[in-house]
């Protein structure tokens, strides 16, 4: 008999096209099945929380609405792409995600690829607050004073600076000043926010060729379900380029095809290089979470019953 250890959340993490979700969903319709509380999906990928990237970003919502029970997602969809979303922002919605859920009564089930958004919150990082649009107008009013009157408001928030060179310059004193100012009236409402985790962390783990394949066929799947023109339509709602080029391969490439830079051949072909090379990074992000200490219970690409067996000896069902 394995000890049942407390356990309060799931975490399913692997590459690029290693199916993650699959696996996520069929957990979380086993756990309605055989308690009656179904688990509830949190996405850890930095783009899903992006609306109208849905296919570059591997969305698939029809996964959570097939066969039988609903089930819930959450941080997908939820700002649209011209806002900056950030990894504090990110934090802060997984504990408020994670609160509810566990509230009533299901298990959150956190599944991407993105591993700083998995250490984010399994590690509780204490992060530095995010500035918000208003910021750049508040900093304007603060480098109107001068610098004595910035760096005694400042002493009054921290005693000593992080960087030396933040109490020299004007305007690296007002921005200072503004994220103390910000971290002051936010850092107790974003801890009271902080539950207890007890993550269960659950790793895929794919053969190299593999998982090659399976990432060209992905993308020549998602060519063929309109990637290219969900793209185009990003363009045309007011994206810039440069704006485009920062969501990363599947919209950097296409838009390189879509201004005539490369030719479909050469977009697919490239695209199908740098996701494996991206791929490969997450393998390394975590690896090195597991020699950190993070114990990952590793499995083999779509072995829902390994996974259903580590989970059940973990957790009360």
């Amino acid at each position: 008999m394995h000890k049942k250890t407390p356990c309060n959340l799931v975490v399913i993490l692997g590459p690029t096209a290693s199916g993650k979700t699959s696996l996520a969903v069929r957990l979380a319709r086993h756990l309605a099945s055989a308690s009656g509380n179904p688990g509830e999906i949190i996405s850890a990928d930095s783009r899903q929380v992006y609306r109208g990237m849905d296919i570059g970003t591997g969305k698939d919502l029809r996964q959570f609405t097939e066969g039988g029970e609903n089930i819930r997602c959450h941080l997908i969809d939820i700002v649209d792409p011209d806002y900056e979303f950030n990894l504090f922002e990110f934090q802060k919605a997984f504990f408020s995600a994670f609160t509810d859920i566990t509230g009533r009564g299901n298990l959150p089930i956190l599944v991407g690829g993105t591993g700083l958004y998995i250490e984010a919150v399994t590690e509780g990082y204490d992060l530095p607050v995010a500035l918000d649009r208003n910021g750049a107008e508040r900093i304007n009013e603060l480098v109107e004073l001068d610098m004595d009157s910035l760096r005694h408001r400042f002493f009054e928030l921290r005693s000593t600076p992080h960087n030396t060179t933040d109490i020299l310059d004007k305007r690296r004193l007002a921005r200072a000043i503004l994220i103390e100012e910000k971290r002051k009236a936010e850092h107790v409402s974003v801890m009271d926010l902080k539950p207890v985790l007890m993550p269960l962390v659950a790793g895929i783990r794919v053969e190299r060729s593999f998982l090659r394949n399976l990432i060209r066929k992905r993308l020549l799947e998602r060519i063929e379900e309109g990637m290219i023109d969900e793209v185009l339509r990003l363009r045309e709602s007011g994206l810039s380029w440069e704006r485009l080029d920062s969501f990363g391969l599947e919209y950097r490439y296409i838009s390189r095809y879509l201004k005539g830079e490369l030719t479909r051949d050469e977009m697919v072909d490239t695209l199908s290089v740098r996701i494996g090379q991206f791929a490969k990074r997450q393998e390394t992000w975590f690896r090195r979470m597991d020699r950190k200490g993070t114990e990952i219970n590793w499995i083999d690409y779509g072995d829902f019953e390994a996974l259903r067996v580590i989970v059940e000896r973990k957790i009360k069902i």
